[in-house]
């Protein structure tokens, strides 16, 4: 179990790091104002998978954070939330999806689909714009544009890069009787 939480801390550190980096400096300009496709949010898909929904909830929580802290304001509580509640989400309902077996096929493909358009569709188009309107007192129609724009571009590159990467490393690992013995 102790080496179970050291990984765990590990990839909670590692993710943060890779959510930072990606979202700080990897934008793309979606043409809505402070909304850009990111592309942080497959690295959060595919480590909350792995590791569960406390290292998910805490990677987008940490790596959310400190973007909007390099950006020299104070954190916007309600999108670092969302991103929380992503990170979560996949998580938990990613314990379905046996990426550590080594397992990512069609099925497993679909699932994790399925699972990051859910997360981020309610987390950018109900968390991030309801907490917008009662935290900050933000119009309802440039929130909820945001966070539209925010769902659709999450989703799409969670899915698309998520599935490449959990795809890539999934080949990494060696199947149980995979070895021969000589």
């Amino acid at each position: 179990m102790k080496n179970n939480s050291i990984k765990n801390v590990v990839a909670v550190g590692i993710g943060a790091a890779l959510f930072f980096v990606l979202g700080r400096f990897v934008q793309i300009p979606s043409g809505i104002p402070n909304t850009n496709i990111s592309v942080q949010y497959a690295i959060l898909g595919m480590l909350a998978t792995m590791y569960g929904p406390v290292a998910g909830a805490l990677i987008g929580f940490i790596g959310h954070t400190l973007i909007d802290l390099s950006w020299g304001g104070a954190p916007w509580w309600s999108w670092v939330l969302a991103s929380t509640a992503v990170g979560a989400f996949v998580g938990f309902m990613g314990k379905r999806i046996p990426l550590a077996e080594g397992t990512f096929g069609k099925k497993e493909i679909v699932t994790f689909a399925v699972i990051n358009v859910i997360a981020n569709v309610v987390a950018w188009l109900v968390i991030a714009p309801v907490l917008d309107i009662v935290i900050y007192a933000e119009p309802a129609a440039k929130v909820f544009a945001q966070g539209a724009m925010a769902a659709v571009a999450n989703s799409v590159t969670a899915v698309i890069l998520g599935a490449l990467l959990c795809a890539a490393y999934s080949k990494t690992i060696a199947g149980k009787g995979s070895l021969d013995k000589e």
